[in-house]
């Protein structure tokens, strides 16, 4: 069986690299991209009536106003109607870009179905209460699992949840995918699926501890491990089957929050097997260590 525990610095190097992949791609292009929800910006709601194609889209805007617009949305029940998604643009601009539409696709003024203007204030304050919310979760599962089983395990399983936003964030920065609030909602809902993959295991090394007394915690811990990888991989396997159908097969919306859940179930199952116990053995090692030297 492999020892998962005596070669945890393996797993450990893995995530640094990837993390300061993010880090690197971050400091390289000046931060993440970010969608007009956090940056500001301009979206116009146009109905199409008849489908499109969304480069053909863009290029007619960019032949427009002289930008690339951050995205470009199929929206509606028949996928008739367009969001569109740009830097902030005065009024003689929108409206001068809404009759390339018109002209183009043979449209009505009423065709325009709405203009909304985001400022970056509004943004802030999305990303103020983004990292509130997280903070918060966090806070909350450390009580939880410091009450439940211990408080070193409660930092470890906190830790791991860290591990697994800054990989999502890496890979955002490393793919250059304009971080939008589908990505917070993501953030938040892989911490909760991955704090449950780890409590499996945290329960099961808490049953095993007290069957296998005379064995060190780190032989009970990869024991433990190794009895619920078999659960954790086909749990995750048939959630990350079902989301990528949705990646593949759903409208923009739900691809923006479907990818972030998979890059998320990836790095929560990593982090749950690889991270979280790891760090509770290290722990405690470091403790019993300091121990012997003090007696």
């Amino acid at each position: 069986m492999f020892n998962i525990i005596e070669k945890r610095n393996i797993f450990f190097a893995i995530s640094i690299v990837l993390i300061l992949a993010g880090i690197i791609a971050m400091i390289i292009c000046g931060g993440l991209e970010q969608s007009v929800d956090f940056a500001g910006g301009t979206t116009m709601h146009i109905n199409m009536k008849n489908t499109f194609d969304n480069q053909e889209v863009a290029d007619l805007v960019k032949e427009t106003i002289g930008k690339e617009p951050s995205s470009v949305q199929k929206a509606g029940d028949q996928q008739a109607e367009v969001i569109i998604s740009m830097q902030t643009i005065d009024t003689e601009t929108r409206n001068k870009l809404f009759e390339a539409f018109k002209t183009k696709y043979s449209l009505e003024q009423e065709d325009l179905l709405s203009v909304d203007n985001v400022e970056p204030t509004v943004g802030n304050e999305l990303k103020f209460q983004a990292f509130l919310s997280t903070l918060i979760a966090s806070i909350l599962m450390l009580v939880y699992i410091s009450f439940r089983f211990e408080f070193k395990s409660g930092v470890a399983a906190v830790i791991a949840l860290i591990h697994d936003v800054l990989i999502m964030i890496s890979a955002y920065a490393i793919l250059r995918i304009p971080v939008s609030t589908s990505f917070i909602a993501a953030i938040l809902t892989i911490l909760g699926y991955s704090i449950n993959d780890t409590i499996v295991i945290f329960d099961r090394i808490r049953e095993n501890n007290k069957v296998m007394r005379k064995e060190p915690f780190a032989d009970v811990v990869n024991t433990s491990i190794w009895q619920t990888i078999s659960r954790s991989k086909m749990t995750s396997l048939t959630t990350l089957l079902t989301i990528t159908a949705l990646y593949i097969l759903g409208v923009p919306s739900i691809k923006d929050f479907a990818l972030p859940i998979i890059i998320g179930l990836i790095a929560g199952t990593y982090s749950s097997i690889f991270i979280a116990s790891p760090i509770w053995v290290m722990w405690r090692e470091a403790e019993r260590k300091k121990k012997l030297k003090t007696a």
